[in-house]
């Protein structure tokens, strides 16, 4: 880890349903202990568990800082709208929502819940901001909405050109639900030096 400013503590900061490691490693670099949690390997060496976060959360001696967590979007985004009939009759929908609910109940005073445009809007409360990775050197539109708790917005750090939807472009396969997921690098710096910083 690089060294952290004097004048800011370094956080315990727990990145919850990641293994892309993207946002855990942003935080590191900024100083910060880091550790994330999903129920897959970690992409990229580092400090990570494998297995479920209340589980997790219920065992560590850790004192959280802040919280920032991508619950899975497939029974809540309003892209895949059109099954949500079958998701809502089997229960898998309010399941979804009440994994968001426990994420956002968790005794941690600074929180970031990350979803793209969902039914958390509708269930649960609307987002306290939608940020695209345009905003954030990516030249793509890609609406990500944040629920925040203890938090500030995220300021765009480099607007830049092109709004390409090159996630909703990608081509089938058993993988296309991972590469759609993995949080831009911009905006996992920008949630690392400014959410950092506080």
């Amino acid at each position: 880890m690089s060294g952290v400013s004097n004048l800011v503590k370094p956080l315990n900061v727990l990145v919850a349903c990641e293994y892309s490691g993207r946002v855990r490693e942003a935080f590191r670099a900024h100083g910060h202990n880091a550790l994330s949690v999903d129920l897959l390997p970690t992409e990229v060496p580092g400090r990570h568990f494998e297995g479920d976060v209340f589980q997790f959360f219920a065992s560590s001696s850790i004192q959280w800082d802040l919280l920032i967590a991508h619950p899975p979007c497939t029974d809540l985004a309003v892209s895949g709208a059109r099954h949500f009939a079958a998701k809502i009759a089997d229960g898998r929908q309010q399941a979804a929502l009440e994994f968001v609910r426990r994420l956002m109940a968790l005794p941690i005073p600074m929180k970031a819940i990350e979803n793209p445009v969902s039914v958390i809007s509708s269930h649960i409360r609307k987002p306290d901001q939608i940020i695209q990775p345009w905003m954030f050197g990516h030249g793509e539109v890609k609406a990500t909405c944040l629920w925040l708790q203890g938090l500030p917005p995220l300021v765009p750090t480099a607007v830049v050109e092109g709004r390409s939807p090159v996630v909703h472009r990608m081509p089938p396969g058993p993988d296309r639900w991972k590469n759609r997921s993995r949080t831009y690098l911009g905006v996992a710096s920008a949630m690392a030096s400014q959410w950092g910083a506080l």
